[in-house]
Order: structure tokens, then C-alpha cells, then sequence
């Protein structure tokens, strides 16, 4: 009897030891981020892993194809969009908490090089011939149709009046990570990409900004689902802080909130 009291007795510590499933769930959330995002974010998740215990998994793409995902039901709990159009378009499904949305990051597109074109310090402006720079080869950026970093470098190019005849040049990449690769192995010969892209990647050198006048605002905001679980806000709040800052500060990232401790 003794014998079988202490199994007793073993099991029931057990039940109450053991994480039950839910709540084991309850300290994971699953993030879906523009594809932009990925080493700042990666460091910050770490940190926020360290800190909280909370396991972040991330689903890196383009803006659209996550806002799209969302809608079709993929299980988020955090959206963060390179662009507001794309976080407009989440809202109008009624996916996102609207009330959690925070514009919280700034950024700048640049155009890039392999790291060993003799194409070096591109004066951006009127009159820019982007065509005549690219020669024979190829011009890579986002889908100007959907991805928000192409968007951002065909309004750049139409308000410089260099649209049209760059246009039959560019290779269009699913996202601007994509774009960023083709450059960076000689498949492009100019890429058109984040400055925090182009940051991280050795095998591409800056040659130009794009003036901040000549497209809209790069807005990066960020928002809980209408479907994310409870850990969502806080883990919200730890981008919003001074850790989170001095790390996407870091990458190159525009800080546009108020940072909590």
C-alpha cells in the first residue's frame, strides 16, 4: 500500500510540475514580418526569449504576401508591415487590433552595386538616367505592384522622371531580400533596396539615396491580430522600448515612437 501511495503521490506533483500544453502555448507567439526586418528582429527576439522565456517564431516575406496570409487565416499574433498600405489593407479585413497599431520604425531607400562595379557615387536626383547607368543588365527591386520597397523605388523614379525608361530594365523579386541577393550575386547590376538592406549585406556597396521627398514616408507599423494571443501586448511593449531601440538603431532603422524602459 505504502508502494502505491508514493506512485500516487509522484503522479499528482507531476500534473502540477508539468507545463500543461495551453500554457506552454500561452509563452509562444508567432510574428509575420517584413522580409526587411529579419536581423534586427532576430536580435531583438533573442532578447525578448532571454528576458521573458516566451518562444517568438518568425515568418519573414513580403508585406503583401503576409497581410494576405492573415486574411486567409494563417495564425499570427503580430504583424509588422514595411509599408502602412499593407497594414490598411489588414485593418480593412478586420485582421488587425486596430487600437494596438504603432507607426514604429522609418527607413531609406538607396541604390546598390556588387560590391566590385566600377559604378560609384550616383548623384540621385533630376535627371537622373538610371537606364543609361544599367547598360545591358538588370535592375532589381521588390514587385513595384505590391511589394512596398518596389512601390517606394517607382514613386521615387517617376518623380525624378526616370520611370519610363528604367522600367523595361528591372527585375521585379518577390520580396527586397530577393532583390538584395540578385545584386549581391552579380545578377543585377543595380538593385534599388532599404539602406538597412544594404547595411548587412557585404556584397553590395551603396552608390545613391533616394531623396526622402521623392516618395512617400517608408513607414514601418506594427500591430497585434485581432486573433494574437495574450502575450501579444507585451511583447509589443518590448519593441516599443529602449532595448528594442538601440538595436534596430543599430541595423540602421528610424526610431518614430517614444521609447519605454
Amino acid at each position: 500500500m505504502n508502494r502505491l501511495a508514493g506512485l500516487f503521490l509522484a503522479f499528482a506533483i507531476s500534473l502540477t510540475t508539468t507545463p500543461s500544453p495551453a500554457a506552454a502555448q500561452e509563452k509562444s507567439l508567432t510574428v509575420f514580418a517584413a522580409a526587411s526586418m529579419k536581423n534586427a528582429l532576430d536580435e531583438i527576439d533573442a532578447a525578448y526569449t532571454a528576458k521573458t522565456g516566451a518562444k517568438i517564431t518568425v515568418s519573414y516575406a513580403a508585406s503583401s504576401a503576409l497581410a494576405r496570409q492573415i486574411e486567409q487565416g494563417a495564425p499570427a499574433d503580430v504583424f509588422i508591415s514595411a509599408d502602412t498600405d499593407w497594414m490598411d489593407y489588414a485593418t480593412s479585413r478586420k485582421t488587425i487590433n486596430e487600437s494596438s497599431r504603432v507607426n514604429l520604425l522609418g527607413n531609406s531607400i538607396v541604390l546598390i552595386a556588387p560590391k566590385n562595379s566600377k559604378t560609384d557615387n550616383v548623384n540621385i536626383g533630376p535627371g537622373l538616367d538610371l537606364a543609361r547607368l544599367a547598360g545591358d543588365g538588370r535592375i532589381a527591386t521588390g514587385d513595384v505592384k505590391s511589394v512596398p520597397a518596389g512601390k517606394y523605388a517607382k514613386a521615387a523614379l517617376e518623380k525624378l522622371d526616370a520611370w519610363q525608361a528604367a522600367e523595361p530594365k528591372f527585375a521585379m523579386a518577390e520580396s527586397v531580400r530577393a532583390a538584395l541577393t540578385l545584386v549581391a550575386r552579380g545578377e543585377a547590376v543595380l538593385g534599388i533596396v532599404y539602406a538597412t538592406d544594404a547595411k548587412i549585406e557585404p556584397g553590395v556597396k551603396i552608390v545613391g539615396t533616394f531623396p526622402a521627398d521623392s516618395h512617400p514616408a517608408i513607414i514601418y507599423p506594427v500591430a497585434a491580430t485581432t486573433t494574437a494571443k495574450p502575450g501579444a501586448s507585451d511583447y509589443l511593449a518590448f519593441l516599443r522600448s529602449t532595448a528594442a531601440k538601440t538595436i534596430l538603431e543599430k541595423y540602421g532603422f528610424k526610431f518614430l515612437v517614444s521609447p519605454s524602459t
